[in-house]
């Protein structure tokens, strides 16, 4: 306890001291807190904290976090307080540096999820050096973790028409060409509506992450058989996508996955999932001469790293190219 409060000292001086003073300062409070004992308000700290993660959550949903993220970043800095037990200012770099290092060999964690968490509580303690709760964010000096680049799987052509050619319902025929023509995420076509489709233009406004609106497009094929799809329903619900069963509920995230997975099992492909058509259709857009920032723009991502880790450039292209170009 007389650490901590030793270094809440130092950390406030800090502004106004060299490396000699400061040092000089800590050994004369060191000396002189000897003879004393110093006592903590637990409840009273207890209750800071609290009310520091429910402020710093305001201030994203602010921003424009959707509930799950708040949801998500709430759960992580949780966790690291119940571990380190200790007040947001006297947390210091050492601490973070070991909860990561133990949370990594407890959980048997990848370097992006340790990363994620080192993002999250970067995030936190920088908005309480902004609002200056702290005098200095204890991540500041923990970098970017580095990660292996892995290339992932896109669906070849083959597979694509496999899946279509083994719809047994005109629906899921529909949910497959809607996914691999638009590239939208899943949450945003399970959201959709009937009257949200433009068939006139083939296209559509999908709700992204934060809430932002974006206009996505679809092919002929996708139009026909979406309207085949739409044709072949007899009940009233305004979901685009419905159960099969009555009462038709509108399908969600989980169903189109678990859809996805059986079909994909029955056929023998490897790792069918909504997310993969995303890539795919990336991957195509930049193969065939898209310009990023046009493919950033119908993917709805905020930075243009964020596309280029979706698109992989086929190395058979970058050989045509090194030859027409260079060689």
């Amino acid at each position: 306890m007389k650490q901590d409060f030793i270094r809440e000292v130092i950390q406030g001086m800090l502004p106004y001291l060299n490396n000699a003073q400061s040092e000089k300062l800590q050994e004369v409070l060191g000396y002189s807190l000897a003879k004393y004992e110093i006592a903590e308000n637990q409840k009273e700290d207890t209750t800071l904290v609290q009310d520091y993660v429910a402020l710093f959550l305001a201030a994203k949903r602010i921003e424009g976090c959707s509930e799950k993220s708040l949801k998500y970043y709430r759960a992580t800095i949780q966790a690291m307080l119940d571990a380190l037990q200790k007040d947001v200012k006297h947390i210091v770099t050492d601490d973070i540096r070991r909860y990561l290092t133990a949370y990594q060999e407890k959980k048997q964690s990848s370097k992006v999820t340790i990363d994620n968490i080192r993002r999250i509580l970067s995030s936190f303690f920088s908005w309480l050096e902004d609002e200056d709760y702290i005098l200095k964010s204890p991540v500041r000096r923990i970098h970017r973790i580095k990660t292996s680049t892995n290339i992932k799987e896109t669906y070849s052509d083959e597979a694509l028409e496999l899946l279509r050619d083994h719809c047994t319902e005109l629906r899921d025929l529909a949910m497959i060409d809607m996914l691999a023509s638009t590239g939208m995420r899943v949450g945003e076509m399970v959201l959709l509506n009937r009257c949200d489709i433009d068939f006139n233009e083939r296209e559509c406004v999908v709700f992204g992450k934060g809430s932002k609106e974006r206009v996505v497009y679809f092919d002929a094929r996708t139009k026909i058989h979406l309207q085949n799809y739409l044709d072949s329903r007899t009940d009233n619900n305004p979901a685009l996508f419905v159960s099969l069963k009555s009462p038709h509920e509108r399908l969600k995230i989980g169903g189109v996955e678990a859809r996805l997975r059986g079909l994909g099992k029955r056929l023998g492909l490897q790792k069918v999932h909504p997310h993969k058509f995303r890539r795919t259709l990336a991957t195509m857009a930049i193969d065939k001469g898209m310009p990023i920032e046009q493919l950033q723009q119908l993917l709805g991502h905020r930075k243009i790293d964020t596309t280029l880790q979706y698109a992989m450039v086929k190395q058979s292209n970058v050989k045509i190219a090194h030859r027409k170009y260079i060689g």
